[in-house]
This record gives structure tokens, sequence and C-alpha cells, in this order.
């Protein structure tokens, strides 16, 4: 079209536009309409067709209407063997508007899940994100399970497809919590849902409970297994959430192996997060090597010196390890949405489930009384010779009037009224029939019809009990199989400052008062992470915590700097500071625990002139003793006297401490290094989330000085010492944990395969710095029992030898053998085929205990409620002056 044929079609149209407006204003029928409001009727209409029909599923059949006909498409075609996926799309197409992309995929969905369609060929892999195979290469048919539990269509509501061509399902009879088993989400217009998957065979055990009138409680269990913590699942309603971790455990000192990975995560997006946390340093490892197949085998090298218990916490912290999922229960009920928790949902299902059974029984009781009402008439009609009646009628209207009359005498017991459909029926039984009519089968068939009646009536009437009895078979025929995979455990809270790799260093440059990453020509500090904080002591008294940066100005004449830790309550600080420009001095010690970044906190009394004299940190709690040299003055004798650091309470931090002096101090000098003053710490063992605490939360193993360790056996025969760090993993098979006594030994009896017998030993542990065997090598070597007591003992059952059994054999470790190497392969337990080995209760001991002379010190001799003050940190000190 060329310019001008343009122009003039645009006039012609203006034109036209202005006669309908004339039209349009002087027609009082016609309103003019504001296309603000036309945009919002548009939009309400969309987001309720979204909501309705593409993004939430029906709480009745916990489907999508894409999978809704995505599984009536499936029955119509079904003839029990597999169809090409492609088909099964097309076919659905029938009845979904939207085109062959959104079925097949959401076929896919379906069929990863593993319930109701029986795959073949490659469908993908949720452990590794690897996508299906293009539709006409894999192939699908209906589980067995489906059959059984979504279809029938004696009870289906029907609809007009979206083309008026076919009939779809409203919601298909689904007598199962179908919904809560597969999971399911999808984000609509102004809302969203996620529903987490749940076990089979809970679900099935739940629904019994609900029918039973017993309470219950449901938590998600995941395909790709993991650990979840559902403290707060909040029921699947909006605002709860689960952590799911990684399974993770150690397959040597330097190599870290991933089992099991978090819902919602593959192990690509998994290594990916691991290599990223790498770069940004926020963890150190050699190389990740992925050998997952049918499962899951994630190996994380790691390099010399890193600590793999760290690490494992560091992998919790920053990758994909661990992940947070906020459920959101969202179904549509009554076409309209409806926000709810999975207990509502399983009740609701379950409910349903009784209705639909009920239904189909009604349905099968009226089926069965009609084959009992057309099989006496049959019988009456034959055994009465009421056929031949008709032999002389020459209508049909006479030949019906004829075998009614002729049915009347014989119909009083028949449950309902014979209409012209009975006779017309009778009409059509053929001759040869007739001819060959058994009464006594006849008479069977009826009473077997009658037995089904009754059956029937009876699951009506106890129809709770018919559905448990149904739910009890579906476990039984479809549960094998279906055993939880997520092993549901309390997570203890990882501090990220705490694991975070710390590959920086800090340094400070004291006299001018600045400290940071970038001061590299300055002293160092230590190592540090771009998360850490940094405390900072000054000349005069003063302190300060703030966040570590490449380079800041705290303040001039710094004498302590280093990474702070804000949950450390055993680094305790010794101080002598001076009270003013001529004040007299005085002495505290404290540790610094919760304090407020970037504010500056007065050690002293906060006079001008105010000045630290002596000042140590001591990561232990260790104290020293000092010499104290005075100004000389004429009314001062003594100008020289010690100071013992482990006569001092450990107070708050703006605790006026004691008095050291009056008089000026010229010098102090160190005179005795000192050791830790601080009472051993009392550690537990939380079996819940297998963590070490000080928090006093689980069993108690002992108060541990810093050169304690603990002793751990597994049950593979392995034994090792630690130095109990709070951030140390457990394995599972963890048989004894304990205190470890040096000078205690171990017993144990163990099964040799390859020698095929039992041996008994006693050994002490020799090196604390490896794990070691105690058993035989050989990989299927057994320990059966072994004891750190000091005098254990066991029993040992036989077997029967023809028919007879010898007398039980009890053992005394210490008489039966003595204290070993830990590599010694020990003594011959019996000769006899053993049937069991117990652990009895162990013979008393005596342990002879050391005491140690500063456990009996009392520094506080009598305590005087009057000098008694708390700090505000919560420190309990003694106001001595």
């Amino acid at each position: 079209m060329n310019n001008e044929e343009y122009n003039q079609e645009s006039d012609i149209n203006n034109h036209e536009n202005e006669l309908n407006h004339q039209d349009l204003t002087n027609t009082e029928t016609e309103t003019i309409k504001k296309v603000s409001g036309m945009y919002e009727e548009w939009f309400l209409d969309y987001a309720s067709y979204v909501i309705l029909e593409r993004a939430v599923p029906a709480i009745e059949d916990g489907f999508k209407p894409v999978q809704r006909r995505i599984m009536h498409s499936m029955k119509e075609l079904d003839d029990g063997r597999y169809n090409k996926v492609a088909n099964i799309v097309g076919h659905t197409m029938q009845y979904h508007p939207h085109g062959d992309a959104s079925i097949g995929d959401a076929m896919v969905q379906i069929g990863q899940k593993d319930i109701l369609i029986d795959t073949q060929g490659n469908w993908g892999n949720i452990l590794t994100g690897d996508e299906a195979a293009a539709s006409r290469y894999i192939e699908a048919r209906l589980s067995k399970f489906a059959l059984d539990v979504l279809y029938s269509s004696k009870i289906t509501p029907w609809q007009l497809s979206y083309d008026g061509r076919r009939n779809e399902p409203i919601n298909l009879p689904v007598k199962f919590p179908l919904l809560l088993a597969q999971g399911g989400e999808g984000i609509a217009v102004g809302l969203s849902t996620k529903i987490l998957p749940h076990n089979f065979n809970e679900l099935i055990d739940a629904s019994i409970k609900i029918l039973k009138g017993k309470s219950f409680i449901i938590y998600p269990d995941f395909p790709t297994a993991g650990i979840a913590d559902v403290s707060n699942y909040n029921d699947g309603a909006r605002g709860g959430r689960v952590r799911v971790r990684a399974r993770i455990s150690q397959l040597d000192k330097n190599t870290l192996v991933v089992k099991e990975i978090p819902f919602s995560t593959t192990t690509t997006t998994l290594i990916d997060s691991i290599l990223k946390a790498n770069e940004k340093g926020k963890i150190k490892i050699k190389k990740v090597e992925d050998n997952t197949s049918s499962d899951v085998e994630i190996l994380i090298h790691l390099p010399p010196g890193v600590s793999p218990d760290k690490t494992i916490d560091a992998l919790y912290a920053f990758t994909s390890c661990e992940v947070s999922i906020a459920p959101l229960g969202c179904v549509i009920q009554n076409n309209k949405p409806l926000f709810t928790g999975v207990s509502n949902m399983l009740k609701h299902s379950t409910e349903r489930t009784v209705d639909l059974l009920k239904q189909e029984l009604i349905i099968e009781l009226g089926e069965l009384e009609e084959q009992w009402h057309f099989a006496s008439l049959e019988r009456i009609f034959i055994e009465n010779r009421i056929y031949r009646r008709i032999e002389e009628e020459e209508t049909w209207e006479g030949v019906i009037s004829a075998i009614d009359e002729g049915l009347k005498p014989f119909t009083a017991h028949l449950k309902r009224a014979v209409t012209t459909d009975d006779i017309v029926r009778l009409t059509e039984i053929r001759i040869k029939r007739i001819s060959r009519f058994d009464l006594d089968k006849a008479q069977e068939k009826l009473d077997a019809l009658e037995c089904e009646i009754e059956q029937v009536k009876y699951h009506i009437e106890h129809i709770i009990d018919f559905t448990i009895s149904f739910f009890t078979t579906l476990k039984e025929k479809y549960g094998k199989g279906r055993e939880r995979k997520t092993e549901l455990r309390s997570f203890d809270n990882i501090e990220a400052t705490k694991v975070i790799l710390r590959n920086q260093k800090l340094y400070v440059n004291k006299e001018e008062g600045f400290i940071g990453t970038a001061l590299r020509k300055d002293q160092y500090v230590g190592d540090c992470s771009d998360i850490d904080d940094v405390i900072v002591f000054l000349r005069d008294g003063s302190m300060i915590v703030s966040k570590i940066e490449e380079k800041k100005f705290i303040g001039k004449d710094i004498i302590h700097a280093a990474v702070f830790n804000k949950n450390d309550k055993r680094t305790i600080y010794n101080m002598i500071y001076r009270d003013g420009k001529a004040g007299a001095s005085y002495v505290k010690r404290f540790n610094v625990s919760g304090v407020t970044r970037d504010k500056i906190y007065n050690l002293t009394q906060e006079k001008p002139g105010s000045q630290i004299l002596y000042f140590s940190n001591n990561p232990n709690g260790e104290a020293e003793v000092v010499t104290i040299l005075l100004r000389q003055l004429s009314n001062v004798k003594k100008l020289k006297f010690d100071l013992d650091f482990a006569d001092l309470l450990i107070k708050g931090r703006s605790s006026k401490g004691n008095l050291v002096t009056k008089y000026p101090i010229k010098k102090i000098e160190l005179k005795e290094k000192g050791i830790s003053t601080l009472r051993p710490r009392k550690i537990w063992f939380d079996d819940t989330v297998n963590r070490l605490n000080v928090d006093g939360r689980g069993e108690l193993l002992g108060e541990f000085k810093p050169e304690d360790r603990l002793l751990i056996i597994n049950q593979s025969g392995k034994l090792k010492t630690i130095i109990p760090e709070l951030s140390t993993h457990f394995e599972d098979d963890i048989i004894v944990l304990e205190k470890w006594i040096p000078e205690k030994p171990i017993s144990a009896i163990y099964f040799d395969p390859e020698k095929d017998k039992y041996y008994v030993k006693r050994f002490l542990v020799e090196s604390v710095n490896k794990e070691e065997l105690f058993i035989s090598e050989h990989p299927y070597s057994k320990l059966e029992i072994v004891s750190t007591d000091y005098r254990p003992m066991a029993e040992v059952l036989f077997a029967k030898v023809k028919g007879v059994e010898k007398e039980p054999l009890i053992v005394n470790f210490e008489e039966f053998i003595s204290v070993k190497g830990i590599k010694a392969q020990g003594n011959q337990l019996t000769s006899d085929k053993i049937k069991m080995i117990n652990l009895l209760e162990s013979l008393p001991y005596e342990e002879e205990t050391e005491q140690n002379p500063e456990d009996n010190k009392e520094f506080n001799d009598t305590i005087d409620e009057n000098n008694l003050t708390v700090e505000e940190d919560g420190q309990i000190g003694f106001n001595l002056e």
C-alpha cells in the first residue's frame, strides 16, 4: 500500500469512527465503558482461570486439570500394553486446550513420582536433573495401583470438554490421599501452592487412625531421601518451614562423600553451589567428583590439613547441602482457593474415600438385586411354563399381557413390581436355554446372589470397617518398597562465623590505630574471614568490637587485637589499670561475650588520664604471677611485691576490680606463667542431633580439661580418641562414646570368619591420633560385644547339638585373658557352636582417684552475701576491697 492509499483509508476510517460516535451519543440505550473497567474484568477472569484451571490442584482428587485429563486419556487408551507418550499426549489434546508441551511436561512429572504411571524408557533423573527423552521415544501405561484407586465410571461426575465434543471427568473418584503422596506446587495469579510429598505407608496408617478416631501426625518424605528437620513444619500450612540436609559422611581423612541430597536440588546444582562457595573462599576443597548413577555419590576431596568436621558444617552453612523449604497448603475446594494444612487435607481425603466406597457399594447392591430379581423371574417363567401361554397370542400386546398374568401368582416374594421391560427380557430367552434349564443350578445361583447381597449390605452398614480393610489391603498390596526415605532429625544451628574458612590475614598498626586485611606491612594478628569481627583494646582502657575491613581506624595506641568470638567465655583477660592521672591502681579479670558492634566500652572508671598498665589475654583462663615495682617514695618501705591472678575472681568487664596499690607503679614484670583456673568444661552428647554441646542437652559425658579426649568405638570394630570439639560429626553406628581414661582396658569378643572362630581380647588404646581397627581385617568380621568397664562379664549361650543344649559359659574377661596390644588376635573363646553372647553386669571395682590440690583450694573461703555482686553480663564476683 502506498502513502496515498494509506491516507485515503485513514480518512475513511476516521469518518466511520465519527459516525459511530454520533450513533452512540444519540442512542440512550448505549453506554460508554471505561477501558480501566474492562481491564479489571479481564484480569479477574484471567486470574480465576489460572487459579482454577491450571496451577492449583483440587482437594477432591489431588489433580490439576492437565493431570486429570492425562489420567483420563490413559484410561481410555488402556489395554494393558505400553503406549507411546506422544500418542497419549495427542489423545489428551482432545481435552486440554493448551498444547502438547504442557501435557508432555506434566506427564513426565507424574511418571517420575512412580505411583500412577508404569514407565519405560528414559524418563529423566530427579537426582541429577537430567531431562526425559522426547515423547516419541518413551512409553507408559497405567500402574496397577492407579487402576485400583483412580477409576470408577459409575460414580464419576462428568462435564463437556472445552470444545463440547466429548465428556471429561470433573473429578476422578480417587480413593487415596494422592495429593499428599505425590506433593504438588504451582504459581497462579496472586497466590501459589507448595504441598510436600509424604510417605505412602504413613498416609495409609494415618487414614486408618482417622477412621478409628485416633490422633495422628504426618511429616514429609522426599524421593531424594536426605535428612529433614520438621520441628517447624506447621502442618504444611502457610508460615511453616522444613530444613533439609544432604547426608554427608567422612570416607577418609581427606574425602567426604554425599550419599543423599536435599529435596528440590540435584547433584548438578549441589556441586555448582559447592564450587561457588569454594571460589568465594567460604570453604576449601581440592576437587569434586560426581559418581552418581542410580544412587547419589559425590566425592569431595579436601586439601591436607583441612578439618572434615568443620568442612561438613561449612557445606551446610554456605552451600545447597542444606535448604529451607517453605510449604504452602493451597487447594481448590468448591471452585475457590482454600489455604489449609495437610492434616485437614488427609481428613477430607479419608472422608471422601468412605463416601466413594459407599457409593460403589450402593451401586453394586442395586446391580446384585437386579440380577436376583431377573433370575427369580426367569425361574418362575421357565419352571411354571408360562412361555406356553404366548403360543395362541397373535399380537405383541397380547404376549406381554399373557406373560404378565401368568407371573402374578408367583411374584409375591419379589422385592419390586414386575415391569414391561422385565417381561420383554423374558421373551428374549432362547428356546435352547429353556430346554436346558436346570432348577438346582438356578436355585444355587439365587442363593449365591442372596449371599452377595447380604455381604454388601453388611459392608454398607459397617462402612468404616470396610474402608479400614480397603486401606489395609492397599498397604499390603503396594506398600512394599515404599518405606520412609528421609530421616527425621532435629538440627543444631550452625554459626557461619565458626565454620567459614579463614582465608584472609588480619594486620594491625598499633601506634597509628589502624586495623584491617590490607595492612600487609604491619603486625600480623591472625587468620580471618570477611564475616568476622575484631576485638581491640586501647591503652586508655577502652574496648571496641568492629567488623573486619580492608583498613579501618580504631584509635591510637592499641595494646591488643584479635578475631572476636562472641560466645567465647573461656578466654579471660587479666588487666591492671591506673584510675585517673595519679589515682590508685586496680586489677581485674574478665571475659567478653555479648557486645554491641562499634560501641566503645570503657574498662576503667572513666576518669581522665586512666591507663592500662598491664594486659594479657588467656584462651583457657590462665592466671600468671607478676612482679610489681613501685616508684621510690619516702613513705613507702616495700617497693616490690608479687601478684597472683589466680587469687582473683573472674568478674564482668565493667567491674571496678581489686585494689593493687594506691602508690604509683614504676614497672610490672611477668614472673611466672600460669595454668588454667577455669573448672573442667562439662560436655553433653545430644543423640537427637548427634552433636556435642555444653548446654546440658542429652547425656553428660563428663568434665573435660584441655588435655582430655573422647573415646569413640563403632560397630565396625574401629576406635579412635578425639579432642571434644563441638563441631565434631558422629556416625550413626557409634556404640561407645565416653571420656577416655588411658589406663582403662577395653574388652571385646569378635568373630573372625576366615578362621570361623570367636576371639576374646583386652587391650589399651595406644595411639591418640589415628583410627584403629581392633578386630580382624576380613570384610565380614563381626564385633559381638565390647565393654570399657574394668571388670566386665559375659554370658555365652550355645546352640543345640543333636537336641542337646550345653550349659551357658560365664566369661570373666579379667581372668580369661591379660591385657595385650590392640593388634593382638586374642584368645579363642570356645570351639563349640555359639547361639548368642550377652554382656552381663560388671564386677565391682574401686577406681583410684588422684586429688588435685587446686580442686580443694577454696578461692572464696566464705561467701558473704553483703559482698556478692552480679555484673551486667551475668558473671558473679566479690568486692574484696
